[in-house]
């Protein structure tokens, strides 16, 4: 404690030293002064100062009654002196003048002391009432804090030894806070990864910082069969001058936010998954590709292995065998994946076929339609192939299987098996929730590439039956022709015909059906087969679009098409043509000008508009006609101008053999995958 004494009025005297009063110094601050036996203040602090206001220079000498006692309560302190000086120490609450003039109310302890001249004085030890209880009021809340908070808190010394543990953390632990006392955490509870979060109070008390948040996982007495997560955090106990007491740790049991935290995080990853199925699964409408598909999305995310199965009749041409054979078939593997090094990956390979054996799971899941999870001891039963030993010993070490029958509008198509390996938590009821999910969004899209196949194929054979791509020998031309559709998946109404004419004539033609699939396919053959008819009747071009256009009308006021008719006369080296709405024909002269003829357009066949004219242009020895569709000339990142001058730039060189031309062509002006259908038609004008 800080201690003035004026020299000139007292001896010296020996400094004495009462116990180290750190921690007091920090808590409270003390006043403290001395009186002798004649109650003249010989020693003043410099708390005292502070509290008080008098210096110790200006009061040292002087009577403590006169200085510090307000007059009320003179004849108590000379009371009180007096049994100090008798021997009795005095404890009370008094008031005490402040240099200002105002009282300071002080909680007082009042002490015989012996004055420097050997007489029985006064030791005054004060502090200020509010900052008692302001002291009181603090330790009461943290006394509070500590015992009533649920959260653990503890401390310990600087031996990592526990010195006082409230109620939450002892319940956390399982041991009462009496066991805890004089104890190390590595003694209390081991099984918390005890080493480590000592490791971390001893980095506390070395360095001096707190710790936040340190996640520590285990299982304590409390709950031995469960384990539960913590969140603890640490900070330094330390005095006034720095000096470590030891460490304050206060614990969070977060085990329920930790798996609520998780659950969320697995219901997103569910929904991306879910999300990502729906852009990947179908996009293509290829039944083995959206089966490739399928098991892309399923492994590894959701499983260790997926097996996509459908029965044989599925991919039949006969719709109805498929319900018939939904009970007892053949089922062919079309997409499989088995990432882990040991699976006899070679034993499970896309195109292999089976018979459903009577009594298994396969055989109950095509039947019944609904999904279910496999025990470890029934998974060896899944494989019902010849090889199904070496199968059995990969399939013993998998921990979990759920089959899921593939339904689409009621018809059971096949199956899908997913696995977990050991080393793997088994399939949850999220999890099985969403495997059945994905399979039902893979069973409508391979169900639509199933259908989708089955129609493209009846419309490419169906437009194969309605055209024929040999062109014939005519008079005075040498001819070629392709005809492109969209794509692999499908196919539309473009189609180009040649016709041999009475007297020589030929009768060219080149249309565009609106829509695709099998019904345009089946209108362009429609208009094929009357473009012959009347063509042979030597209908004219104007006439013959004409009648087509009432032919179009005939099928219903949503059809459209878009036609070009030509006739070529060789005698004449004259070609009339006639347009209803389709591009412009381009002719090549022998000298590599190209020109698109500009005459009357006409409106598209089925709109029912102004009757249809013709233009005839000469078509010299070695000049060429070329007749197109819209899919050549017209994208998505060009318009029908720069559509029709790279075709031109195409044509600069027509002395090339017509089939190089036209691949020339196709080439130059497709580069990547058309839009639309195609089609082109070529004829090069030669010597009767």
């Amino acid at each position: 404690m800080d201690t003035y004494q004026s020299t000139s009025e007292v001896p010296e005297q020996p400094v004495a030293a009462v116990g180290y009063a750190g921690v007091l110094r920090e808590l409270l601050p003390i006043a403290l002064w001395r009186e002798d036996a004649d109650g003249r203040i010989v020693e003043w602090s410099l708390a005292a100062q502070d509290l008080l206001g008098h210096r110790a220079e200006e009061i040292i000498g002087r009577l403590g009654t006169a200085v510090l006692v307000p007059d009320a309560n003179r004849e108590l302190a000379d009371q009180l002196t007096r049994r100090v000086q008798a021997g009795e120490a005095v404890v009370g609450t008094l008031p005490v003048r402040h240099r200002d003039g105002h009282r300071v109310t002080m909680e007082m302890w009042i002490v015989p002391a012996v004055d420097p001249q050997g007489r029985m004085g006064a030791m005054l030890i004060a502090v200020e009432t509010s900052e008692v209880l302001h002291m009181r009021d603090s330790l009461a809340a943290l006394q509070s804090l500590f015992t009533q908070s649920p959260i653990g808190l503890a401390t310990l010394g600087p031996d990592l030894r526990f010195l006082r543990v409230n109620d939450a953390l002892a319940r956390m632990n399982g041991v009462s806070a009496a066991e805890h006392l004089g104890r190390r955490l590595t003694e209390v509870v081991p099984g918390v990864n005890a080493v480590a979060l000592e490791a971390t109070m001893r980095q506390v008390l070395d360095r001096g910082t707190a710790v936040v948040d340190v996640r520590r996982t285990g299982r304590t007495p409390a709950d031995p069969e469960h384990d539960r997560t913590w969140s603890c955090s640490y900070a330094p106990l330390l005095d006034g001058s720095g000096r470590a007491l030891g460490v304050i740790a206060s614990l969070i049991d977060i085990t329920e936010a930790q798996r609520a935290q998780a659950e969320a995080e697995g219901a997103q990853r569910r929904f991306a998954l879910l999300a990502e199925a729906g852009t990947r699964i179908g996009a293509t409408l290829d039944l083995h590709q959206t089966a490739e598909e399928i098991v892309e999305v399923l492994v590894p995310q959701l499983a260790d292995s997926a097996d996509v199965q459908l029965l044989e009749a599925v991919l039949g041409p006969d719709e109805g065998a498929v319900a018939a054979a939904s009970t007892r078939g053949v089922l062919r593997r079309l997409a499989a994946r088995f990432p882990d090094p040991t699976a006899p990956t070679a034993k499970l390979t896309p195109g292999q076929t089976f018979q459903i054996p009577a009594g298994t799971h396969y055989e109950r899941i095509v039947a019944e339609g609904r999904p279910m999870n496999l025990y470890v001891s029934d998974i060896p039963a899944l494989i019902t192939s010849p090889r199904a030993d070496a199968l059995r010993a990969y399939l013993a070490t998998l921990g979990s299987a759920r089959l899921v029958p593939l339904v689409a509008r009621g018809t059971v198509l096949g199956a899908v098996t997913v696995t977990r390996t050991r080393d793997r938590e088994p399939f949850d009821e999220q999890d099985c929730v969403l495997v059945d999910e994905l399979v039902a969004r893979a069973a409508l899209n391979i169900d639509n590439a199933r259908m989708y196949t089955r129609q493209r194929e009846a419309a490419l054979t169906l437009q194969r039956s309605l055209t024929n791509s040999a062109l014939p020998e005519v008079p005075g031309l040498v001819l070629t022709g392709r005809y492109l559709p969209a794509s692999d998946h499908d196919v539309g109404g473009d189609w180009f015909d040649v016709i041999p004419l009475p007297g020589g004539r030929t009768g060219l033609v080149i249309g565009d059906v609106m829509g695709h699939g099998i019904h345009a396919a089946a209108v362009m053959g429609q208009l094929r087969t009357a473009v012959r008819t009347l063509a042979r009747h030597e209908v004219s071009p104007e006439l013959l679009l004409g009648s087509l256009d009432a032919v179009v009308a005939d099928l219903g006021e949503d059809e459209m098409a878009t036609c070009v008719y030509a006739v070529y006369d060789p005698e004449s080296g004259g070609c009339v043509i006639a347009r209803a709405g389709h591009p412009p024909p381009a002719v090549v002269a022998t000298d590599g000008t190209v020109s698109f003829l500009d005459g009357p357009p006409g409106t598209p066949l089925g709109t029912g508009g102004q009757e249809f004219r013709t233009e005839e242009v000469r078509l010299p020895t070695g000049s060429l006609l070329v007749l197109y569709t819209d899919g050549l000339i017209e994208a998505r990142d060009r318009d029908l101008d720069q559509g029709m001058d790279q075709l031109a730039q195409a044509l600069r060189r027509p002395e090339q053999p017509l089939e190089d031309l036209c691949d020339g062509i196709l080439r130059s002006l497709l580069p990547c995958a058309q839009q639309d259908d195609v089609a082109v038609l070529l004829a090069r004008t030669r010597p009767v």
